[in-house]
């Protein structure tokens, strides 16, 4: 897709899961960083959303902005907000935390072409045990830890796939 200045739209990754105020800020984070030390900023945008609308328009738990601080990621201006099906127009891939993300987002597509973006975000970790990140919601920090280090360990398998998708 062209802009009417004739640069290229940037590759537009979605994070998604449940209120998008744990795993999807994260992944949010985590992947926007991983895209900014590739050396990809200026052909990538990263944003986060939630299957549902629970937590509109609140922060990141405090928990899983603890965390990101932690490990030296900023997540500023964070509001939770709702994938939308108008989402699948800008998004070129779409990353789930977990199977009922996959479904409900696949539900939600417009057609078989969106419903291709979409793809769990631990597929992209080739050392990966399970397929989805749990939620760490109703848990403590060591949870919210436990998926940041799965989002971290599937990064550099997101920024790969970036590479070939803008080859």
């Amino acid at each position: 897709m062209a802009t009417m200045a004739g640069m290229s739209a940037p590759f537009t990754i979605a994070v998604v899961c449940t209120g998008n105020i744990c795993r999807s800020p994260i992944g949010e984070a985590v992947i926007r960083d991983a895209i900014a030390d590739a050396g990809l900023t200026d052909r990538v945008r990263v944003f986060s959303a939630g299957t549902g609308d629970w937590h509109l328009g609140e922060d990141a738990d405090h928990r899983a902005l603890s965390v990101l601080t932690q490990k030296g990621h900023h997540l500023t201006d964070h509001r939770a907000r709702r994938f939308a099906a108008a989402d699948f127009a800008v998004a070129d891939l779409v990353l789930a935390l977990d199977q009922s993300h996959v479904d409900t987002l696949r539900r939600l597509a417009p057609d078989p072409d969106a419903q291709e973006k979409v793809r769990l975000l631990r597929s992209f970790d080739p050392d990966r045990e399970d397929d989805e990140v749990a939620d760490p919601y109703y848990g403590d920090r060591r949870d919210f830890e436990i998926s940041y280090a799965e989002i971290l360990a599937a990064a550099p398998g997101i920024v790969a796939h970036v590479r070939e998708r803008l080859a």
